[in-house]
């Protein structure tokens, strides 16, 4: 069964309406009227068309978690000038792809993926003068590691920031993370607050926090989340594959 493009248009406009008006009313009880987060929205398996739709509605930062999909996605899609946001676990090896189009990369979790990400850089800028690549360092809030969502330990941060902030082509935006299934979101996100300012005080321009997803943006905003990163409230449950 196939969806009528004004329907889908009209169906995506009234979803980001309605996490926009979340976004907004949880700004104004955190006292942060006029310090809204970034709206990044997650397109993982909706088709292009679908990012089509969301840029004439406004969105200008999408995310997408498999390089394939993204890179697929922002080849076809280069005219609209989109920030691509790579948010799920990366591959060393698909430094080289990554770099070709994103504008951050938000899952940075070992000293490995640091140094293949200024390499593939360093070949971008030389050929194409693309900027730098901004980094968010994934932060584990699993107390449980067998519960493992992704992410350095916290006491690993420091060394990568230095690592970043050391990088040609890199950028340090922040931290991000993942709030444990299960858990409190706000106890999670104010432990991630703890960690981002501590990294502040040794890179006062790393303010970023990318936290939030559409079950718990509240809390994330409440924590100061600087990026939130919406999926499904926005674009519905995930298309039949097959």
């Amino acid at each position: 069964m196939t969806t009528d493009g004004s329907a889908r248009t009209s169906d995506l406009a009234e979803r980001l309406a309605a996490v926009q008006r979340r976004i907004d009313a949880a700004a104004t009880k955190a006292g942060r009227t006029g310090d809204l987060p970034t709206l990044i929205v997650v397109t993982k398996f909706h088709p292009a068309d679908d990012i089509r739709r969301l840029a004439a509605l406004g969105v200008r930062d999408v995310g997408e978690n498999r390089d394939q999909e993204a890179s697929a996605k922002a080849a076809e899609l280069a005219e609209l000038k989109l920030n691509w946001h790579f948010v799920g676990q990366l591959q060393s090896k698909k430094a080289k792809s990554v770099a070709r189009y994103a504008h951050a990369i938000h899952s940075i979790d070992r000293p490995g993926l640091v140094d293949g990400l200024q390499r593939a850089i360093a070949v971008e800028q030389e050929g194409t003068g693309r900027g730098a690549l901004r980094c968010f360092i994934q932060v584990s809030l699993d107390d449980d590691a067998g519960a493992h969502r992704g992410g350095a330990a916290p006491n690993n941060v420091p060394m990568l920031a230095d690592r970043i902030a050391g990088a040609a082509g890199l950028d340090l935006a922040g931290v991000m993370a993942v709030a444990p299934l299960g858990g409190n979101p706000e106890a999670a996100f104010e432990k991630l607050a703890a960690i981002s300012a501590s990294l502040v005080a040794s890179h006062p321009a790393a303010i970023g926090i990318s936290a939030g997803m559409s079950q718990d943006l509240e809390a994330a905003i409440r924590f100061g989340a600087t990026h939130l990163r919406i999926g499904s409230d926005i674009l519905g449950s995930r298309p039949a594959v097959g």
